[in-house]
């Protein structure tokens, strides 16, 4: 989603955030961090690594005026008036203590940064990153003691190999409002964090639609395929679901029906699109561009295997829809009174 070969980061500070459902207190830095090189140089990647990754981005909502979204607000004026950035990063950290409304909201450092020179679709951005670290590791620290002999001593610090929590707000923005990123290793809490303090949704784009039609493609396998007709039957149907999405650069609706579904499942899927907007509020578009990006990272989630109560597993490649087809046979042995699964094979690998 994002390139920061040419990324500076240019302002950083860390405040730390308490939790008012234990009657906690933020405590509140008023300098900036002055890095040394070494620091920097392991900074700087540990803050936007997580972010090369993500393939869908988020817009700021509110139920009556996106302008009265606070992190919309703080942003806006910090791009507007990067002196105001030690104000607002304060503004930010109680703002997210005001939505600690639970004791499992754990506290920690809030890391509030200004970077320079983010790649996002060709055009070098700004950003303002928010990050939240709930997690610290131990680690060894040896030292010299009274006697002039090395000692060993346990002290907890930062991992720089995972950040628990961050989200990107990019100068950069569509019809919907300014590009939101966001990172969640630690999702117990994705409410907290996604809707109470971003309180974003997702953007109505190819990335969103590829992403609600793969899952609602994936809960119809489960739901319904597998329990009306077998599991062979879903590993077929999402197979061939796979291939439609890899030979069509868009997806139509009708179309897809008619290249993947049996006649006996076409009605069934149409009832179930309906049932899964409601139940996920939703729109299913009815011919939508494929993000690429989304799709490659959804599929790898796609299940294939047949799981068998007698120990054994078939695993059927999701990219293979014609293998499932022609080379496994399903029957019942009437002398064992078992079901048994065929498999057609040249050599073994």
């Amino acid at each position: 989603m994002i390139k920061r070969t040419r990324s500076e980061l240019n302002k950083c500070i860390v405040h730390k955030v308490a939790n008012k459902f234990n009657t906690g207190k933020n405590s509140l830095s008023e300098q900036l961090i002055k890095f040394d090189e070494k620091s920097y140089e392991l900074f700087l990647p540990f803050l936007l690594k997580p972010f090369s990754s993500v393939t869908q981005s988020y817009r700021f909502n509110h139920r009556f005026d996106n302008s009265l979204n606070k992190m919309n607000k703080y942003s806006i004026e910090i791009f507007k008036e990067e002196d105001s950035f030690i104000e607002h990063s304060k503004n930010i950290v109680n703002h997210l203590y005001e939505q600690s409304n639970s004791a499992n909201i754990k506290t920690g450092d809030v890391i509030v940064a200004y970077f320079d020179g983010l790649e996002y679709r060709d055009v070098l951005v700004e950003a303002i990153g928010v990050f939240k670290i709930e997690s610290k590791v131990d680690f060894f620290q040896t030292y010299l003691d009274d006697e002039e002999s090395y000692d060993v001593a346990v002290q907890k610090g930062i991992s720089s190999k995972k950040l628990d929590k961050g989200c990107l707000i990019l100068n950069s923005s569509d019809v919907e409002g300014n590009v939101v990123l966001s990172v969640d290793n630690n999702n117990y809490d994705t409410q907290y964090w996604i809707k109470n303090f971003l309180d974003v949704k997702y953007a109505n784009d190819r990335n969103l639609h590829t992403y609600n039609y793969i899952n609602l493609c994936k809960e119809f396998s489960e739901e319904v395929i597998k329990l009306e007709f077998g599991k062979h039957e879903q590993s077929k149907f999402l197979a061939n679901t796979v291939d439609y999405f890899k030979e069509n650069e868009s997806i139509d609706i009708a179309d897809f029906q008619e290249q993947t579904l049996l006649d006996k499942q076409k009605n069934l899927f149409k009832e179930y699109i309906d049932n899964f907007q409601k139940s996920n509020d939703l729109q299913i578009e009815d011919k939508f561009e494929v993000s690429d990006l989304v799709f490659k990272k959804e599929k790898s989630k796609l299940k294939t295997e047949i799981k068998l109560d007698t120990k054994i597993q078939i695993k059927i490649d999701v990219d293979s829809p014609d293998a499932s087809a022609e080379y496994l046979e399903r029957g019942f042995d009437e002398s064992k009174k078992m079901k048994f699964y065929k498999v057609f094979f040249n050599s073994e690998k």
